[in-house]
């Protein structure tokens, strides 16, 4: 009886570290590189702190490097490789200048039983959603869900800061700050725009965070730096409280009314580095 209870608990230990670990982000040692310098960038598929598998290349829908003056290339797929669960982008950086690096994933379908989909929303944010199969009195019906995954990072290649930290990429959920994060500092205020196929969302759940945050909540569980809503025009601000690599995450999940498919949801994430 006892190593069947042990069971059970690791087995909820391992489904809400799961949970925890959909997130993609696009990871660099440090986000702050020199010119004509090779460079390693890693699609991170989890927490920002580990990742849980590689991305293999049929899921990626598209990968863009945008340099100073919106100059674009597109990574071949022979510039990727995998290792320790990630997979890796190499590439040379080019001239001095602010570069957004993204990749786009092909829309992928989940089922999931009533108590999976509960627990998934909950340890992942999505709230109002889990808030609305409350009042629906929902929480016992199953979901099947159809997502998508769309990444950025915004990099600095030497000291000239440029535009292209505004290079909107058309990516069907993006994250876009409004001021080039180079050009701020620990105490500053950053201004992000959340788009929801080109346009702007209300009312947007945001979270962000920085690598070393650890808050932890009265239960002992791990609170993230920041959470916000985006406001009328889909813009929301919040403060760099500390020196190092940042993300910025957003789930838009909605209810759709079609067969075989219960919701959709779109996921973003933004990462930078402050000084």
């Amino acid at each position: 009886m006892k190593k069947k209870i042990l069971l059970t608990a690791l087995a909820l230990l391992f489904f809400i570290g799961t949970l925890n670990a959909h997130t993609l982000f696009l990871k660099l040692s440090t986000y702050f590189l020199a010119p004509h310098t090779d460079v390693t960038i890693a699609l991170v598929n989890g927490t920002f702190d580990k990742s849980e598998n590689a991305i293999t290349r049929n899921r990626m829908r598209d990968v863009r490097i945008v340099g100073p003056g919106d100059e674009v290339v597109y990574p071949d797929t022979t510039q990727w490789r995998d290792e320790d669960n990630m997979a890796l982008l190499d590439f040379k950086t080019g001239e001095v200048g602010t570069y957004v690096v993204g990749v786009s994933t092909t829309v992928s379908r989940i089922d999931l039983s009533a108590n999976d989909f509960n627990e998934y929303l909950e340890h992942d944010g999505v709230l109002d959603i889990l808030a609305a199969r409350k009042q629906e009195g929902a929480l016992g019906e199953d979901a099947r869900e159809r997502y998508s995954k769309h990444v950025k990072a915004i990099i600095q290649v030497g000291e000239e800061r440029t535009g292209t930290y505004a290079h909107r990429l058309g990516y069907p959920s993006e994250i876009v700050p409004l001021s080039n994060p180079y050009d701020l500092g620990v105490g500053d205020t950053l201004e992000i725009l959340v788009l929801i196929d080109g346009q702007p969302v209300a009312g947007q759940l945001i979270y962000a965070s920085h690598e070393g945050y650890h808050g932890h909540d009265g239960e002992g569980g791990h609170l993230i730096a920041v959470e916000t809503r985006t406001d009328d025009q889909g813009k929301a601000r919040f403060n760099l409280e500390a020196a190092g690599r940042w993300y910025v995450t957003v789930i838009h999940m909605v209810k759709v009314d079609e067969e075989g498919v219960d919701y959709e949801s779109k996921w973003a994430s933004l990462t930078f580095e402050i000084r």
